[in-house]
């Protein structure tokens, strides 16, 4: 598999990595040591606490943005491995691969048929009823 990725997307995997990391967790707990202990030299004035709140505020903003982006790929990684067990499974039905573009209405009536389905007793659900979305005719739109 290539692997070609752009400055940003490794960027974003370095440092989010790095903020995960007891090493930046510490490097955070010391700089607030740190502005904590030079408060009294400051008087703990305005512009000591515009300081601290002027940076965690822009961290935090920043961080949004890296945190997204690396729960999308998490995101992205994990529904395709779950297509490719649906994919391999002999009585799974493949329409199920790309549900995740289907109206949240749509996906409310797959859940309450599943729901239904794990409700049922165990040997009613393995011989009476359809474990898949493909074999039951109530979801035959969605074929």
């Amino acid at each position: 598999m290539i692997n070609k990725k752009n400055f940003f997307d490794q960027f974003a995997d370095k440092a989010v990595w790095f903020t995960g990391s007891g090493g930046a967790f510490i490097g955070a707990s010391v700089l607030v040591i740190i502005w904590a202990a030079v408060g009294p030299i400051f008087n703990f004035s305005e512009v000591w606490q515009m300081v601290i709140n002027t940076g965690t505020t822009i961290i935090t903003f920043l961080m949004v943005f890296l945190i997204q982006k690396a729960q999308n790929k998490d995101s992205k990684a994990i529904q395709i491995k779950l297509n490719e067990l649906i994919a391999a499974h002999e009585h799974a039905s493949n329409r199920i691969v790309d549900i995740e573009d289907l109206t949240e209405d749509e996906l409310d009536q797959l859940h309450t048929f599943y729901e239904k389905l794990g409700k049922l007793p165990r040997k009613e659900a393995i011989s009476e009823s359809p474990r898949s979305i493909d074999k039951n005719p109530c979801n035959h739109r969605y074929k």
